[in-house]
């Protein structure tokens, strides 16, 4: 029904930056709630970021200040700049959206972002 496309994940020295993005496509007619969790092998997956349609942001505070979330509502797309990444950023990054009067979420397939020290 929907899919998520994500792209832009990569290797990274400590202090670089990545840009993720995530297409929606399929029957959707607008998408409520956009966001980016991460996981890691030995941890459960938890939020990075969230942006609402009216563009209400929220941050994990590991990431406040660094990360900065927005979408582009025509394209259905929702991106994650990473600036001044730190070692603890490494992560697998899944995009998380929740279409207009869904009943249920939808997730990406996930990219590997890995930042060296």
């Amino acid at each position: 029904q929907v899919q998520l496309v994500e792209s832009g994940g990569g290797l990274v020295q400590a202090g670089g930056s990545l840009r993720l993005s995530c297409a929606a496509s399929g029957t959707i007619f607008g998408i409520n709630v956009m966001g980016w969790y991460r996981q890691t092998p030995g941890k459960q997956r938890e939020l990075v970021a969230t942006i609402t349609s009216g563009g209400i942001t929220n941050y994990a505070d590991s990431v406040k200040g660094r990360f900065t979330i927005s979408r582009d509502n025509a394209k259905n797309t929702v991106y994650l700049q990473m600036n001044s990444l730190k070692p603890e950023d490494t992560a697998v990054y899944y995009c998380n959206v929740i279409p207009f009067l869904a009943t249920k979420n939808y997730w990406g397939q996930g990219t590997q972002v890995t930042v060296s020290s």
